[in-house]
C-alpha cells in the first residue's frame, strides 16, 4: 500500500507502518524476504501468529489483527525501545517480569529478549515485549519449554543488570551467574557463528530494527 511507511527490511522481509488505519497498524512481509529464505520466513510469520493467538488480550504485547501467507497484521504499541527510553526504575522491571510471567503462563516463550529493541517503554511508562518471529508456544510446557522461559527471565535480567543494577536482588543475581547449559552449548559454538554472519556478512547488530518498535504514527 502507498500509505505503507518501511520501518525495517533484512533478510525475511520487511516491516512496514500504516499510519492511516484508526489505530495504526504494523504489517510484516514475508513475500519481500530474498527468495531462498522465503519458505522459512512463511514459517517464522506462522509462529508469531501462534504466539500472539495464544497472547490475545493481553496488555503489553501486540494483538494478531491478520495472518495470510505473506502477511501479518498486528497492532502498533506506541512507545520507544529499551535502549532510547534507558528505563532505570525498579518499577518498570518487576512490571516487565510480571508481563513474562503472563506470557509464560499463556505457554509462550518469547526466545528473543536478548535484544534491547524487543522490550517497549510504553507512553504511559508502561513495558512491553514485541517482535514475536521467534516465539513457541507450548499447551505442555515441557522441560525444553521451562528451559527457555528461564532463559527469557535471565535476558530480562540482563538488562536489569544494564539499567538498574542496585536493584538486582541475591536471587535475580544468582540467575544471572546460571546460564541454563543450553545456553552455555549455544555460547560456546552457535553464538559465535550467527554473530560471524549476522554482523560481519550481513551487517546487522542486536540493537536493529529499533524503528519498528517505537515509531511514530
Amino acid at each position: 500500500m502507498q500509505n505503507e511507511r518501511r520501518l525495517k527490511k533484512d533478510l525475511f522481509g520487511e516491516v512496514a507502518l500504516r499510519p492511516g488505519e484508526s489505530p495504526p497498524v504494523i504489517v510484516r512481509n514475508a513475500g519481500k524476504a530474498h527468495w531462498w529464505v522465503r519458505p522459512l520466513a512463511r514459517y517464522l510469520l506462522r509462529r508469531e501468529a501462534a504466539a500472539l493467538a495464544a497472547l490475545d488480550g493481553l496488555d503489553g504485547v501486540p494483538q494478531l489483527i491478520d495472518i495470510k501467507t505473506d502477511i501479518l497484521l498486528r497492532s502498533y504499541l506506541d512507545g520507544a525501545p529499551m535502549q532510547a527510553a534507558k528505563p532505570r526504575e525498579v518499577a518498570w522491571f518487576n512490571a516487565a517480569a510480571r508481563l513474562l510471567r503472563q506470557m509464560h503462563c499463556a505457554g509462550v516463550v518469547h526466545n528473543d529478549l536478548a535484544k534491547e529493541p524487543n522490550l517497549l517503554v510504553l507512553n504511559d511508562n508502561r513495558p512491553a515485549i514485541i517482535d514475536f518471529q521467534l516465539a513457541a508456544h507450548s499447551n505442555r510446557r515441557g522441560r525444553l519449554f521451562r528451559v527457555a522461559a528461564y532463559e527469557d527471565i535471565r535476558h530480562l535480567l540482563k538488562h536489569k543488570r544494564t539499567y538498574c543494577a542496585g536493584s538486582l536482588t541475591q536471587r535475580e543475581k544468582d540467575i544471572l551467574a546460571n546460564p541454563s547449559p543450553v545456553s552455555r552449548v549455544w555460547m560456546a559454538t552457535v553464538k559465535p557463528v550467527y554473530l560471524f554472519v549476522t554482523r560481519r556478512m550481513l551487517g546487522w547488530a542486536d540493537r536493529e530494527g529499533a524503528g519498528d518498535r517505537g515509531a511514530q504514527p
